[in-house]
């Protein structure tokens, strides 16, 4: 079979790792990190546009390599093959190989922050989302110094302690390891920016059953929603977390 992948590039060594070894040919176009942060209408317009760009002639299904990432998917259609979308939150689902690991993990861990090789090599040093971005555009990326000449020395110190405060729930770095390292630089990267912040460190072993799963063809209904063609992703806002519904289409118009 042959399959075209839309995928995160923050997921990119361990999306190559898996489609090295799948029985089925597939055709990957990553997409630039931090998406997410363009807010929903942002992201969905961006994978709408890769998505309706795209020439599908020839495959037997479109994957995403993406959780619901704050409803960035949402909407998202199904054309003239099915669309295979993992029921995951976000990314870090797919690092953990399933959304029960995941939750289980988080509610029992609060005040955490996940790094992986991709939030690494491809995280704060890309700058193709910047100017788009809600942080760049809301002024939360300034320097105090910046907030001071843009807002004044007063209003410039409420802002930045409200942002202390969002950042002081933090309290962890957990390094995500997948197994497909090529050495500990990653880790001790982690390792080194929690000293530096006074936070913990704890690392995990991530899985890479759902990405491998993905491009294997592999779509158990419990894991996978498959969105056939004429029909959109949608929010299920219970455990199955995305759903398929019909496309809508326009009323006829009232006879003269």
């Amino acid at each position: 079979m042959r399959f075209k992948l839309i995928a995160c590039e923050i997921l990119y060594r361990e999306v190559c790792w898996a489609v090295s070894r799948s029985p089925h040919r597939v055709d990957v176009t990553f997409m630039p990190k931090g998406l997410h942060d363009l807010g929903q209408p942002g992201m969905f317009s961006r994978l709408k546009s890769t998505l309706d760009g795209l020439d599908l002639s020839g495959y037997d299904a479109l994957l995403l390599a993406y959780g619901l990432c704050n409803n960035g998917i949402v909407g998202l259609v199904a054309r003239e093959i099915p669309l295979v979308v993992p029921r995951a939150h976000d990314c870090i689902t797919l690092f953990f190989g399933s959304k029960e690991r995941y939750l289980e993990y988080f509610y029992s861990h609060p005040g955490v922050y996940f790094k992986t090789t991709g939030w690494i090599e491809r995280g704060e040093s890309l700058e193709q989302l910047g100017p788009q971005s809600v942080r760049r555009r809301t002024g939360l990326d300034m320097t105090f110094e910046e907030m001071v000449a843009k807002y004044g020395e007063d209003n410039a110190r409420y802002l930045w302690e409200q942002l202390q405060l969002f950042t002081h729930r933090y309290h962890t770095l957990v390094f995500i390891e997948m197994g497909i390292e090529p050495d500990d630089r990653f880790e001790q990267q982690v390792r080194e920016e929690a000293a530096r912040r006074g936070w913990n460190f704890e690392k995990v072993r991530g899985d890479l059953r759902l990405i491998r799963q993905l491009v294997d063809g592999q779509w158990d209904e419990a894991d996978f929603l498959v969105v056939p063609p004429g029909y959109a992703i949608a929010p299920s806002f219970d455990e199955r977390i995305v759903i398929a519904e019909p496309v809508a289409t326009a009323s006829p118009k009232p006879a003269d």
